[in-house]
């Protein structure tokens, strides 16, 4: 079966970074397009950041450009989601999720399989 799992969260004081990763088992990695999606306590599920199944193209939301960048290692399955300079409003849980021959994009529904999520907070 498809497992997405998320590690690399926790508790950073603001201006901080932490390294998000994403081991994927059970698809064709390389055939994927991965995306971080991020939610935080009231609001609703958003796009942080997506790597197309190719790995040669990258998106971000505004929010968090030049702060986070995306990265994927085909050989390990593996998707990164690099964050510098943390802010308070960064603080949810992150998701990763997989879209299959994708550009990385933020259109949440062509997204079909997710993981559990890690928590990031981010206190002031």
């Amino acid at each position: 079966q498809v497992q997405l799992v998320e590690s690399g969260g926790g508790l950073v004081q603001a201006g901080g970074s932490l390294n998000l990763s994403c081991a994927a088992s059970g698809i064709t990695f390389s055939r994927y397009a991965m995306g971080w999606f991020r939610q935080a306590p009231g609001k609703d599920r958003e796009f942080a950041a997506g790597i197309s199944f190719s790995g040669g193209s990258t998106s971000y939301v505004d929010s968090v450009k030049g702060r986070f960048t995306i990265s994927r290692d085909n050989a390990k399955n593996t998707v990164y989601l690099q964050m510098k300079n943390l802010k308070p409003e960064d603080t949810a849980v992150y998701y990763c999720a997989a879209d299959q021959y994708g550009n990385g994009d933020s259109r949440i529904y062509k997204y079909e399989y997710w993981g559990q999520g890690t928590q990031v907070t981010v206190s002031s």
